[in-house]
């Protein structure tokens, strides 16, 4: 059995499973190994260094596989911001169906996608943000909690309670990110009104993430409490993985003067790319979210798939069901 929900009717996938925007994973390999095993795969766009690496990306990616992929356009801030008007118009020539968008001000962009067809997907971290996505004319929200690697946003809300909230004031699909890894999540998820699930880290951690393997170890042999929440002085504040050069971030921030040029030595972009080419877990700052406590394995992307999907119909079909019972009459 499958599961049918709003968005795999609306993305055209078999399994509520969807492989977020991963900055350096995202690419043709991870995409296409995630959507051959059912779920939704994304390119990054961002990963790729211009428009038109972006346009070759996703042509490699469709030699890889037949099955539905979409790209992931994420909007910063930034000194010297990407093209991104380039990088929408490269996502839309090349006929991608499936758009996930996550940042700031994505307006225009959203409905720059919208007027071409796509179905646009926004990841957000507070309510208030879903309702303005909603406005914008998204068709899915993704609720990312506090759990999640990456940019939880300010509020530290988990993602418990903004599912649960999501129900009853949105009136789209959402799907649940941040904190989701196996099929104990999927079906919460479900419970509390969404429409499938959004998985980064856990993804990070299989056979065909572009990663090295030691970094694929570390996140095995790590629990929930290694991560580390940074550039919080700066409302920036980014989950990632805890090793020494968090610490040091970490350390830094308790200035109460601190400035980003206090950090930016350690945090360098180019740093944390070597950490998954060369392996070592302490060369940068790397993305994780709390996630990793219940990684215990590094499997294909298809035995993952599938054992989520097949642990979640067994626990809503034997345990859940099981505790239906004829209410007794006295």
């Amino acid at each position: 059995m499958v599961f049918k929900t709003k968005l795999t009717e609306l993305t055209g996938i078999e399994h509520p499973i969807v492989q977020g925007g991963m900055q350096y994973v995202g690419t043709a390999e991870m995409a296409s190994a995630v959507s051959n095993a059912g779920g939704l795969g994304l390119l990054t766009g961002l990963t790729q260094p211009t428009p038109d690496a972006l346009r070759l990306e996703i042509q490699r990616c469709r030699t890889m596989t037949s099955k539905p992929f979409g790209v992931n356009l994420t909007f910063l801030p930034a000194i010297v911001p990407p093209p991104y008007e380039e990088y929408a118009k490269a996502i839309i020539e090349e006929g991608i169906k499936v758009v996930e968008t996550a940042g700031n001000n994505p307006g225009k962009y959203i409905k720059m996608f919208k007027e071409a067809g796509i179905v646009v997907l926004h990841k957000c971290t507070a309510i208030r943000h879903a309702l303005s996505a909603q406005r914008l004319g998204v068709d899915i929200i993704s609720m990312d909690g506090y759990e999640c690697a990456g940019h939880p946003g300010e509020d530290d809300v988990t993602g418990l309670i903004l599912l649960a909230k999501s129900m009853s004031v949105l009136s789209i699909p959402y799907i649940a990110s941040g904190g989701f890894g196996d099929g104990a999540g999927l079906a919460a998820a479900l419970a509390l009104g969404a429409e499938g699930i959004n998985m980064g880290t856990r993804f990070m951690c299989t056979v065909e993430a572009p990663i090295h393997h030691n970094i694929k170890e570390a996140i095995v042999k790590a629990d929930e409490r290694q991560t580390s929440l940074v550039f919080r002085p700066f409302r920036n504040t980014s989950r990632i993985f805890r090793n020494s050069i968090a610490q040091e971030v970490n350390k830094r921030e308790k200035n109460p003067d601190i400035k980003f040029e206090d950090v930016r030595d350690l945090v360098a972009g180019s740093r944390g790319r070597q950490v998954y080419t060369t392996g070592d877990p302490e060369y940068g700052v790397w993305t994780a979210g709390q996630v990793i406590g219940i990684i215990n394995d590094i499997p294909t992307c298809d035995v993952l798939v599938s054992r989520i999907v097949k642990d979640a119909e067994s626990i809503i079909k034997d345990r859940l069901n099981g505790m239906l019972a004829p209410q007794s009459k006295l």
